[in-house]
């Protein structure tokens, strides 16, 4: 789930770093178009501060970057997304990062490395220490495929509560347009508050059809 990669950032930076969070959760990029497909750009506040330098320690073009921080005695929902992501540890004590498919808990730590996400496989984070778990999370850019034989279709939900909704979406669709956009069958993927839309290669719609909760439907 956790790849290491040859990027790195000195490790002396992150407490500067942690200084200037402000204990938030915060989006640090801007797009310059479509949310998942178009690079982003680094917002004016952060530049000329150690956050530049930490954001450009990851040499490639970046879609949406945020400082996320998660508390002690907090976890996440399990879920998978559509795109992989680069995660750099800032600060953190007895946290983990846990792959729910294989039961493997990937400890993290200050040192320094980006590491590559395949965020398709349901997973969580859970903090077990004293102090925050502060991350740069930066979202992988989804590709744009070319697709030869495609159909638009959206898919929504009737389920009146929009938490146990995005539970189950999260944990079959989700990995399901993981992989898909990897292998280059989907595209023009958008995402609004009750509907996703994409176009899909025809001859990969039954196979997500055959993954789709009950509670969902293809229009």
């Amino acid at each position: 789930m956790l790849t290491p990669t040859n990027y790195t950032v000195d490790p002396n930076l992150f407490q500067e770093a942690y200084n200037q969070t402000g204990g938030k959760t915060t989006v640090i990029n801007q797009p310059t178009g479509d949310f998942f497909y178009d690079p982003w750009i680094l917002k004016d506040e952060y530049k000329d501060t150690v956050w530049e330098t930490i954001y450009n320690s990851l040499p490639i073009t970046k879609g949406q970057a945020r400082i996320i921080i998660l508390l002690p005695n907090q976890c996440y929902q399990k879920h998978a997304d559509i795109d992989d992501r680069y995660h750099l540890n800032i600060l953190s004590d007895n946290s983990y990062l846990i792959n729910l498919v294989t039961e493997t808990m990937h400890p993290l730590t200050q040192d320094g490395i980006w590491y590559d996400m395949d965020a398709g496989l349901p997973h969580t984070a859970a903090n077990f220490g004293r102090r925050e778990r502060v991350q740069v999370v930066v979202r992988k850019l989804l590709k744009k495929n070319i697709l030869i034989n495609p159909v638009n279709i959206a898919i929504s939900t009737v389920m009146p509560n929009s938490n146990h909704a995005r539970y189950l979406f999260d944990n079959t669709v989700s990995v399901w347009l993981n992989e898909a956009n990897k292998l280059g069958f989907i595209n023009n993927f958008a995402q609004g508050a009750v509907t996703t839309t994409f176009n899909v290669e025809q001859d990969k719609l039954d196979s997500l059809k055959h993954i789709l909760p009950e509670e969902f439907k293809i229009i």
